[in-house]
C-alpha cells in the first residue's frame, strides 16, 4: 500500500509564504524520486520542483527558481516544498509524485500520486 498525502495549502496574500508537505506511507521516501507539480485553472500540468533519489539532487522550474525550496525530513518520511514570495500565478492545485528510479528527476515518469492541495494566492 503505497500512498502519498499532500498538506499545507491554503489562501495567502501575494508576497506571502506557504510550506507544502508530502508524506509517504508504505515505502521509504528516500528510495524514490519526488516531484512537485501544479495544475492551474485553464493551464496544463506544470512541473515545479523535484528531488532525485540517492544523491538528493534538486531541480526547479524557471518560474519558481529562487522562491521555492524542496527539502526532506527523514524522520517524518516527508518532503516539503517551501514557497516564498508567492505570486497570483502560483495559484494551482499542487501534487506530489514518486517513482523508484535513480535518474535526473525531471526525466522521470511518476507512478504514485497524492490527492493534491489547493494553493490560492490572491489579494
Amino acid at each position: 500500500q503505497l500512498q502519498l498525502v499532500e498538506s499545507g495549502g491554503g489562501l495567502v496574500q501575494p508576497g506571502g509564504s506557504l510550506r507544502l508537505s508530502c508524506t509517504a506511507s508504505g515505502f521509504t521516501l528516500d528510495d524514490y524520486a519526488i516531484g512537485w507539480f501544479r495544475q492551474a485553472p485553464g493551464k496544463e500540468r506544470e512541473g515545479v520542483s523535484c528531488r532525485s533519489s540517492r544523491d538528493g539532487s534538486t531541480y526547479y522550474a524557471d518560474s519558481v527558481k529562487g522562491r521555492f525550496t524542496i527539502s526532506r525530513d527523514n524522520a517524518k518520511n516527508t518532503v516539503y516544498l517551501q514557497m516564498d514570495s508567492l505570486k497570483p500565478e502560483d495559484t494551482a492545485v499542487y501534487y506530489c509524485g514518486a517513482v523508484r528510479m535513480f535518474k535526473l528527476c525531471v526525466l522521470l515518469k511518476y507512478d504514485y500520486w497524492g490527492q493534491g492541495t489547493q494553493v490560492t494566492v490572491s489579494s
